[in-house]
């Protein structure tokens, strides 16, 4: 594995380290962690956004410095790829954003039917945050992925291990004993 490899994997697991972080920040609507707010959702949204950016920035540089040829085509691959199902996330935390701030509108105008209404949107605020979940998942995972295909030996690597390998270790000749005993006993031989 090249220094480049080995570069291109940490940075690919680094980024899905980052993704699976927010991941875990994620508020809950859970009845035992306190309610999501228009802030906290606000606050992940930034994070998750900085997340992104670093992925365009990964593939830019790749593309820029490298062009798309051995390791660091594969390394931009992972961090191009991984952009769709972030991006996804984020678009299910933007509606969680959203909803949680026209709800606080609503509170401050209407006081007490604003809190029913809260009430009522709790299973849309649970499916678009079991959503912006899943995609975070699925980015941390697509990037996991990226790094240990990045970090295997190329076809022609293992090729050459092996060329060199058996070079590098003559083949051993059976004695003359063994041979004669793996030969069979009752063929028939001909002469010319």
């Amino acid at each position: 594995m090249t220094d480049a490899s080995v570069s291109n994997a940490l940075a690919l697991r680094a980024s899905a380290l980052g993704f699976d972080a927010l991941r875990d920040n994620l508020p809950s609507t859970d009845p035992h962690h306190p309610s999501p707010d228009a802030v906290t959702v606000a606050r992940r949204l930034t994070e998750l956004s900085a997340l992104i950016t670093d992925l365009a920035d990964e593939v830019l540089l790749r593309s820029a410095e490298h062009g798309l040829e051995g390791r660091s085509a594969s390394a931009t691959v992972g961090f191009a790829a991984a952009i769709r199902p972030a991006c996804e996330a984020a678009s299910a935390l933007g509606a969680v954003a959203l909803r949680l701030s026209v709800l606080d509108q609503e509170e401050h105008l209407h006081g007490p039917l604003g809190a029913k209404d809260r009430r009522a949107a709790g299973p849309l605020l649970d499916s678009a945050l079991g959503i912006a979940r899943g995609s975070l998942r699925e980015t941390a995972e697509s990037l996991r992925v990226a790094a240990a295909t990045v970090s295997l030996p190329s076809l022609r690597t293992q090729a050459a291990l092996l060329r060199s390998v058996a070079a590098a270790s003559p083949p051993r000749s059976l004695p003359p004993a063994a041979v004669s005993a793996a030969a069979p006993q009752n063929l028939m031989t001909r002469g010319r």
